[in-house]
């Protein structure tokens, strides 16, 4: 379950990186989702260790918490475009609360010994 989980988590990253090329500050989110994905590989290979991934789930979180809206109008999915700074800032906190999730996910599925049959 463990490796299946990475790579799916492994290549929605790369999907995130990649709808960032039209975005007004891609060379911002293509290395946040990028280091992300590389996570999630480091993880399937095994080479990835827990501290690592709380290390990694702390530094989302706090950049998750540092770019929350000042007033928050929601997200607001049904619209493509940015109607507001404040949805857009709240997308941004949004993605960086998913990366900051999975890698605590995986910090804790790297913690445990795997099973043997």
């Amino acid at each position: 379950m463990r490796k299946t989980l990475c790579i799916v988590f492994g290549l929605l990253f790369v999907l995130f990186a990649a709808f960032q090329y039209n975005d007004p500050d891609p060379e911002i989110w293509v290395p946040i989702y990028g280091f992300a994905a590389v996570a999630c590989f480091m993880a399937y290979a095994g080479v990835g260790r827990w501290w690592f991934f709380v290390l990694m789930a702390g530094l989302y979180v706090i950049a998750a918490v540092y770019q929350w809206p000042p007033v928050f109008e929601g997200f607001l999915f049904s619209e493509v475009g940015m109607r507001s700074l404040n949805i857009e800032m709240a997308r941004e906190a949004g993605g960086l609360a998913i990366c900051a999730a999975v890698m605590a996910l995986l910090a804790i599925l790297t913690r445990q010994p795997a099973v043997r049959r």
